[in-house]
This record gives structure tokens, C-alpha cells and sequence, in this order.
């Protein structure tokens, strides 16, 4: 792996971003109300796009308060061996990045994504842009994850891209040449990153490109994207919901640019303090936020928490006793899990709807859900696309992640809410894919 160079004794390889984790760790109950503020690590969608997108600007962008996890890192690994100039700093929390407006430096590259789906989906339409060939590959997990309707919608705006095995799996073959652009089609429902990658490199094809988006009601992850492209200087037209989008030939231009908490992160503290009655604040993460991730404290506030949405933190108190709710978490799935967590302790079942898309991530999060509630004694109802939890007593149980963190992050927080020690988390080190430091964060609460 490649060591990105920074400051001195900062520079970082993906081993020192896992540290040294047990194979397993056993939770032990909080036994009390969490009281806390809590400072979450910066986004990992926010990060990786600011990354991809300032590589493709013209100048040196510094990127602040990134996530440094395993998904930014294999996207920074990426960037070095494309020949960008990438400078880290983690002792000033930032990344510098040297855009070339728009040039891919080096051809003839192969590149290992790990299971970094943004990463993955995000690459190969800037890669488009370059000399070529690329190959895009990743961990057998990626390989069985979707990835046709992107190659399809590329090949529809003149992208030269091929399976290097398997149709509609990776490996990828991207043989650059550039974009033509036009208008295509895209079938999100895979995955809305599908339609992030397209747009973030359609600046630079030959033509306007217009994408219709099909598969979903809401695309909050879309709007992100929108967000930091025009931050860095490039338009986007889009519809209500993000339906119709389109960008007109252009070029990002270098910005300073600052990533907010991840709210996906905050979910397990939020969590936490509406299922022990306790409160958490969230600083940095306010009503001005992109994030569909953050609209899990609209959940809690539906299942008794008081939840106080400020410009710049997110508060929440728990109630005496969580009632359940039904739900459609298809904008949010990301924190689908952290709900499927603390669901057992309310007083009425909870029903999860519209994630099906979830079955295709690190895993298959709703058998995952599914599977692991019921090694915990819970009972559970799985559908095709979501999941219903019945109310009840936790008994001791060791829990499959999966290689996934969010399996290891949600049912930590059952762990921390039981009466007594129950779950056990096997493999603990895949919470370094997006929050490094998670257990440490959940010891300060004590």
C-alpha cells in the first residue's frame, strides 16, 4: 500500500489507520444516562467527494476536518498513483490536494479500492477523462456488489469501459479517451452513488451532460454532491428531488473546504441517549446540513426523544421509554442499523421499510439485522426490503460483523443499553472504515 506522504510522523499507510484492535470485545453496559457532548469525525461521503472533486480542479484545494479511515484512504491511495499531489496533515486535520484541472496525470494504472464503495463508484467517471487503461478492483465483497447501471450510463455518454471478468461485476477496465456527454439515463436504485459519479466528472466531458434519474423518491446523497461541486465553482441544474440533472462543460476551481461531523456517526450517540433517557449533543451538525442521515433524530423525536435541531449542533434527550415506530428509511438506510439496535428496547415493535437497497452494501444489512437480533433473542420479522422488531429482553450472544462497521457500531449500542453484559462484537477493527476511534469515543461516556 501506499504510504501518502504529509508532515512528518503523520504520513499514514491503511495499516496505521486500523491500529491495533482484539479479535473480539465484549460491551459492557453504561448503567446509566449518557450525558455528553460528543465531537464525530468528519463525513466519509462528504470527504471522499471533496477529494475526488478538488483533484479534478484547477489548483491546490485544502481540504479541512477530513475523515481518516480506511474508505478516504483508498481514495487518497487512488489519487497518488493517478500522479495527483496529495499533502496530509493530521496533526492540523487537513488535505491538501493539487488539481490539474480536469487531467488525469498518469495511464496504465491499477487501483484497489478495498470494499470502499464510493470509492468504487466514484472513480471510474473521472477515471474516463484519462489516458487509460485503468483497472478498478476491490475485496471479494466488491465484486458481488452492483456496478452495471453505472457502466451502462458511462458507455451511454462515450465512455470506453469494460468488464475485465464478469459481466456487470468488478473488475473494471476503464480505457479513457474522455467523456462525450449527452443525455442517459441512470438507475439509482442501486445506488445513488451511481448518479454522484456521473456527475462529478461531467464537467469535463465533451458536451452537456443530462441525467435522468430513475429508481427513487429522494436522493439526499445526490444533493451533497450538488452542494460541493457548486462550492467549487460548477452549476448544476437540478430538478425538485433531483431527478433531471445537468452540467454544462466547465472546470472546478481550487477551494479551501471544511467537512462537517458525520452524521451517520452521530446516529450511535444519538442513539444511545434516547434509549438510556440520557442527552447528547452533537456539535457541528446542524438544520443547515445536507446530510439525509441526520433526519434519524426526526425518527427519534417520533419515538418519544425531545430533539432540538439548532444552525450548528443537533441535541438529543431520551424519554423514560422509547415507543416504536414504522418507517421509511430509504433515504437514510445508512442508519437503518442504529434503529434495528435499539428497537428491542422500546415498549412497542418497530417496522423498517424501503431498504432493500441495503441487501447490496458491505453486507447484506437486512439479513445481517435479521440474523444477528435473533442470536440476541429478539424476534424478528425480514421482508424483501425492510424488517420488524418485536420488543424484548436481550440474552448474551457473540455477533457477526460481517467485515461490516456499521453491524459493529449499532449493536455496540445495544451492548451499552442492556441491564448486562450480552454482546460480544467479533472482529471490532472494521469500525476503521469510517470512525477509527469509535470505542474510544464510547469510553469517554463513562
Amino acid at each position: 500500500m501506499t504510504r501518502i506522504q504529509g508532515t512528518p510522523g503523520v504520513d499514514f499507510t491503511i495499516e496505521d489507520v486500523r491500529g491495533d484492535f482484539p479479535d473480539r470485545m465484549e460491551i459492557s453496559p453504561l448503567g446509566r444516562p449518557v450525558d455528553a457532548e460528543v465531537r464525530v469525525p468528519g463525513s466519509k461521503s462528504v470527504t471522499n467527494r471533496a477529494l475526488l472533486v478538488a483533484a479534478l480542479a484547477d489548483g491546490t484545494s485544502v481540504i479541512k476536518n477530513p475523515l481518516f479511515s480506511d474508505d478516504p484512504y483508498y481514495l487518497l491511495d487512488a489519487l497518488v498513483r493517478l500522479g495527483f499531489d496529495v499533502r496530509v496533515d493530521g496533526e492540523a486535520g487537513e488535505i491538501r490536494v493539487g488539481g490539474r484541472g480536469g487531467e488525469i496525470p498518469h495511464g496504465d494504472v491499477e487501483l484497489f479500492v478495498g470494499n470502499a464503495g464510493t470509492v468504487a463508484r466514484f472513480l471510474p467517471p473521472a477515471l474516463a477523462l484519462g489516458p487509460g487503461p485503468y483497472t478498478v478492483d476491490g475485496v471479494p465483497r466488491m465484486r458481488e456488489r452492483p456496478i452495471q447501471d453505472l457502466v451502462d450510463a458511462m458507455r451511454r455518454l462515450g465512455a470506453a469501459v469494460d468488464y475485465a471478468h464478469e459481466d456487470g461485476r468488478f473488475p473494471l477496465l476503464v480505457r479513457g479517451g474522455g467523456l462525450e456527454g449527452g443525455e442517459t439515463p441512470v438507475q439509482g436504485a442501486g445506488s445513488s452513488q451511481f448518479v454522484s459519479g456521473l456527475l462529478m466528472a461531467a464537467p469535463y466531458a465533451r458536451r452537456t451532460v443530462n441525467l435522468d434519474v430513475r429508481g427513487r423518491e429522494r436522493w439526499p446523497y445526490v444533493g451533497i454532491t450538488v452542494d460541493i461541486m457548486r462550492h467549487f465553482g460548477v452549476e448544476v441544474g437540478a430538478s425538485e428531488g433531483f431527478g433531471s440533472l445537468t452540467v454544462g462543460p466547465g472546470m472546478y476551481r481550487a477551494r479551501e473546504f471544511e467537512v462537517e461531523p458525520d452524521a451517520s456517526a452521530a446516529s450511535y450517540f444519538m442513539a444511545l441517549a434516547a434509549v438510556t433517557g440520557g442527552r447528547v449533543r452533537v456539535p457541528g451538525l446542524g438544520c443547515r446540513s445536507s446530510q439525509g442521515d441526520l433526519r434519524f433524530a426526526e425518527v427519534l423525536g417520533r419515538m418519544g426523544c425531545e430533539v432540538d435541531l439548532g444552525e450548528d449542533a443537533v441535541e438529543v434527550r431520551g424519554p423514560g421509554r422509547l415507543r416504536g415506530v414504522e418507517v421509511d428509511m430509504g433515504a437514510f438506510s445508512d442508519t437503518m442499523m442504529t434503529l434495528a439496535a435499539i428497537a428491542p428496547f422500546a415498549s412497542t415493535p418497530t417496522t423498517i421499510t424501503n431498504v432493500g437497497h441495503a441487501r447490496h452494501q458491505e453486507t447484506d444489512r437486512i439479513s445481517a439485522v435479521a440474523t444477528e437480533l435473533g442470536r440476541l433473542g429478539v424476534e424478528v420479522e425480514e421482508g424483501r426490503d425492510g424488517v420488524r422488531i418485536l420488543p424484548g429482553p436481550l440474552r448474551p450472544a457473540v455477533i457477526e460483523t460481517y467485515g461490516d462497521h456499521r453491524v459493529a457500531m449499532a449493536f455496540t449500542v445495544a451492548g451499552l443499553a442492556a441491564k448486562s453484559p450480552v454482546v460480544t462484537i467479533r472482529d471490532p477493527a472494521c469500525v476503521t472504515k469510517t470512525f477509527p476511534g469509535y470505542f474510544d469515543a464510547l469510553e469517554s461516556l463513562r
